[in-house]
């Protein structure tokens, strides 16, 4: 097999299949299981393409904080950042505040843009001139356990 490189071979994404726990090989070093092809399989899927499709006006910010919990977003998590994407109503968006950054959706209201949170602990902030910093467009979240990702 050649080198690893910044894309993944997707093959047979819809044909992977759970082993029997009883008979299941314990986990340890070791070669991947070859997984079978089949019609819906895709030869590439490169992922720097998929979630950043225009690197000179894209960011990665880890998330800090629960406001967004309500939308599926974590503390910890890691966010694609679209500084060019011109912002809608209801999107996610990242905002330069006084005190730093805020994450929130973009609300149109009695013709003022607000700042929602989805966690009913935290109030709706008013949309000045100049503060929209960029459009969230994907959530990265990694599943390991033991360490806080912030951190990192």
């Amino acid at each position: 097999m050649a080198a690893a490189t910044s894309s993944i071979a997707l093959t047979a994404f819809s044909s992977l299949a759970v082993p029997n726990p009883d008979r299941a090989p314990a986990f340890g070093p070791g070669p991947l299981p070859q997984v079978p092809s089949s019609p819906r399989a895709s030869a590439n899927l490169d992922l720097q393409q998929l979630l950043i499709p225009d690197p000179e006006h894209t960011m990665l910010l880890r998330v800090a904080g629960d406001s967004m919990d309500g939308a599926g977003i974590h503390h910890g998590d890691l966010l694609v950042v679209e500084r060019s994407h011109p912002p809608r109503s209801g999107q996610v968006v990242v905002a330069l505040l006084a005190d730093g950054f805020t994450l929130k959706h973009l609300v149109r209201h009695q013709g003022r843009w607000l700042l929602q949170p989805a966690h009913p602990a935290y109030p709706c902030l008013e949309l000045a001139e100049g503060q929209l910093w960029g459009v969230a467009t994907h959530v990265v979240r990694s599943f390991s356990t033991g360490s806080d990702p912030t951190k990192a």
